[in-house]
């Protein structure tokens, strides 16, 4: 008959047959990895709770965090590779659309002062009522891109509403119209508009269109532009452009009628340096031309302002769409790369707590093995 093997939990130090995996680790002392003891040399130790119910558990979870940092690194990448497009087209387009909108408040001031000319997108009357252009993100996982520029557009709203002024929505982009039909009984929503993979002037053709029909036909009274700024790879700014009726400044206005346009831009480059992804930084400064006052008219004024008031319109507007553009883009970088860093962050604490999950089995399988040793003999 085999010789019985007897158990205990008492006395565990000086017992050598007992087999019990907790008594044998009271031998050795365990630190305190007390956070809030900053003097404490072992505060290194300290890591996140993770909870895994075993080795196989940890490895899996392992596994998936290195799918997840595989997927966030290639949507990290792809946005760095698109957002350099953007960058150009926001950068090449601000002089364009800043030196049209002076030269349209020159001609018109012209023409206003010696000709007498109505112009009906410059027809400034009572506001009864605003039609508000939201531009959004296509797409999601940016940060908090699309929460910002819809956090702004409902303050915005909520202020009209308290001035006692109606307000209509034009909604750009699935992530906004996503939104606004959700809350169809809170906002009234007068168009949906499904932005493509990169602003067109076709998209900005058919946001221009019925912009122009609405104020046109008094509709509305006033129409702002909402849409977020690009500034750098790391700051962008939801901003209120008003629109219609163009500004007598000659600039493109915010709700408090300051200017929100930028004389001297940061331009940041994404380039590669030693295999790594740098960023170098250079200033476009864009210079305003200055008009004579005295300007003489080949054709009938009319028809030249007939011609610059849609331009100015698709100008504009797709300005606002590809600056969105560039920072739904860089937002989308900034969150896939701090999603990566918390990957490898993750992966690395879950190697850690494998490892000591690992190591504590084979040290009680050992004790085990030879506490019945000791048993048996």
């Amino acid at each position: 008959m085999a010789p019985s093997i007897w158990i205990s939990s008492k006395n565990p130090i000086f017992d050598s047959s007992s087999l019990s995996f907790t008594s044998q680790l009271i031998k050795f002392p365990i630190p305190n990895t007390n956070l809030t003891n900053t003097n404490s040399p072992y505060q290194f130790l300290k890591l996140p709770s993770i909870h895994c119910g075993n080795i196989r558990g940890l490895r899996e979870r392992i596994e998936t965090v290195k799918n997840t940092q595989k997927v966030t690194e290639a949507m990290k990448l792809v946005a760095a590779a698109k957002i350099r497009r953007a960058q150009e087209a926001v950068i090449s387009s601000r002089p364009f659309t800043e030196t049209l909108v002076d030269m349209l408040y020159n001609i018109t001031q012209q023409v206003q002062f010696e000709n007498d000319v109505e112009i009906p997108l410059m027809n400034i009357r009572p506001v009864k009522k605003v039609a508000l252009v939201v531009i959004t993100g296509e797409r999601g996982l940016c940060g908090g891109f699309n929460n910002g520029i819809l956090k702004k557009a409902e303050t915005r709203i909520q202020e009209l509403k308290n001035l006692g002024i109606e307000c209509s929505v034009i909604s750009v982009g699935k992530k906004g119209n996503a939104y606004f039909r959700r809350r169809r009984d809170k906002f009234f929503v007068d168009r949906f508009v499904e932005g493509e993979s990169f602003p067109t002037t076709k998209e900005a053709q058919v946001i221009a269109d019925d912009v122009f029909s609405l104020f046109v036909s008094e509709e509305v009274d006033k129409v702002e532009l909402l849409y977020t700024k690009f500034v750098s790879l790391i700051k962008s700014d939801p901003v209120i452009h008003t629109l219609l009726p163009i500004s007598s400044k000659g600039e493109v206005l915010d709700v408090n009628g300051k200017s929100v346009d930028v004389d001297e831009d940061e331009f940041f480059r994404l380039t590669t340096k030693e295999g790594k992804l740098i960023v170098e930084r250079d200033h476009l400064r864009v210079k305003r031309g200055s008009y004579l006052c005295n300007l003489e008219f080949e054709q009938d004024p009319a028809q030249i302002l007939d011609a610059l008031m849609p331009l100015y319109l698709n100008s504009q507007i797709l300005r606002a769409l590809q600056e969105s553009f560039a920072s739904e883009l860089a937002a989308r970088m900034n969150a896939m790369s701090n999603a990566t860093d918390n990957a490898v962050d993750l992966k690395r604490n879950l190697s850690i707590a494998y490892n000591r999950e690992r190591q504590a089995k084979i040290t009680g399988e050992i004790l085990e093995i030879v506490a019945g040793a000791d048993a048996l003999t």
